[in-house]
């Protein structure tokens, strides 16, 4: 049988990692801030309270390595989202089942005005968003829409429901370039507190997705943890870290990317059973921009212009802009379809001159997949 991070997972134990992270010292994290490159010890003591008091010079390595790697540049993206049906009860977001909202699913009119409005934003890189819905938002949508989306944009990536290993494999023949996938928490009876019904429950069909998206060959894979779902966001983040490293070994030629949600307000909403403050979000981006010099880091408009404008310059290399998460948001605005209300409200441009002030380059398209699948004018 094929070993997926599920098997290294079950190595992992939640409570000696928090206890490891939260017993780190000062000398911890002046080793991990000399190493040439960090090791999971090293790691820990980053992400430990420890770290609090080394965050300039934290910041200052992470942006060097930002720099050397990517020189000024930083790529934009936007969600597009597709449909809030959902056939999962989740207690923290705002298309989950329970929760009394209008539904809403694009057809091909509608998905060709909100492609339509999105590239007269500037957009070139899309990410394809919908509620987890199998029947109705699943792969018989997904074949008839996607290739006309994909000749409209330069990438095209989802953050849809776990799917099979050939469903991806299909999915890349049709133009599919990277897949967000994002554990939520990898502590699983937390995991099993917050999801109540629908396929979400699986927690190790959710874990293993990363691998099957590996194995079918698909170009970028999306990882992140959904900070202050549990009651450790250090060990959550540590997670996230080991299935990064595990997936690097195995699926080499794959990129990577790692995101940093914070819970946001939203229908239906819980409290965050641990708040990480902009400073420790700050701490956290930088410890792995360290751990991985060469792994995309996004921040989304879940954060505020002013941090956004702050952070950006450190680590960060990929930064959506005036995100609409609902159903036709961008042709026709209505904010009670959506999954959650972003922070950052600004223009694309207003970012993007934000950028430039900073003495970054905003990168509107900075590739195509391969050679003859362009854009369409």
């Amino acid at each position: 049988m094929t070993e997926t991070f599920s098997d290294r997972w079950r190595q992992l134990d939640w409570d000696d990692i928090s206890l490891r992270i939260n017993s780190k010292t000062s000398a911890d994290v002046e080793r991990a801030l000399a190493a040439p490159r960090l090791t999971q010890d090293n790691l820990m003591a980053l992400l430990s309270p420890a770290a609090s008091r080394y965050l300039e010079p934290l910041a200052r390595r992470a942006q060097q390595l930002t720099r050397q790697r990517f020189g000024n540049t930083v790529s934009f993206y936007v969600p597009l989202y597709l449909s809030n049906l959902c056939a999962n009860d989740c207690t923290y977001c705002g298309f989950s089942m329970s929760n009394k909202l209008k539904r809403k699913t694009l057809d091909e009119a509608e998905i060709e005005r909100e492609c339509a409005a999105i590239r007269a934003l500037g957009f070139e890189h899309l990410l394809l968003v919908t509620g987890e819905h199998q029947t109705k938002v699943g792969m018989d949508y997904f074949r008839q829409h996607l290739p006309a989306i994909r000749s409209r944009f330069s990438s095209l990536q989802m953050e849809v429901q776990p799917l099979d290993e050939h469903e991806y494999v299909e999915l890349k023949m049709l133009g599919l370039d990277g897949v967000m996938v994002y554990q939520e928490t990898y502590h699983p009876a937390t995991y099993a507190q917050h999801h109540l019904r629908g396929n979400k429950q699986d927690f190790f069909w959710r874990l293993e997705t990363p691998d099957r998206l590996g194995r079918a060959g698909i170009d970028k894979i999306g990882l992140g943890a959904l900070i202050g779902l549990s009651d450790s966001w250090r060990t959550d983040c540590f997670m996230v870290a080991e299935h990064l490293l595990w997936l690097q070994q195995r699926y080499w030629q794959t990129r990577y990317s790692i995101s940093f949600p914070r819970l946001r307000p939203c229908t239906g909403g819980v409290e965050p059973a641990s708040i990480m403050n902009e400073q420790q979000l700050v701490q956290v981006i930088c410890a792995f921009r360290l751990l991985a010099p060469d792994v995309e880091l996004s921040l989304s408009t879940r954060e505020s212009p002013w941090f956004r404008d702050h952070v950006i310059p450190l680590a960060i290399n990929n930064v959506s802009a005036f995100s609409k998460t609902q159903p036709g948001g961008y042709a026709d605005n209505h904010p009670e379809l959506e999954q959650f209300s972003p922070h950052d409200g600004r223009t694309p441009q207003e970012v993007a001159a934000a950028l430039r002030d900073s003495g970054l380059q905003p990168v509107w398209k900075d590739w195509d997949s391969f050679l003859g699948r362009g854009t369409q004018p």
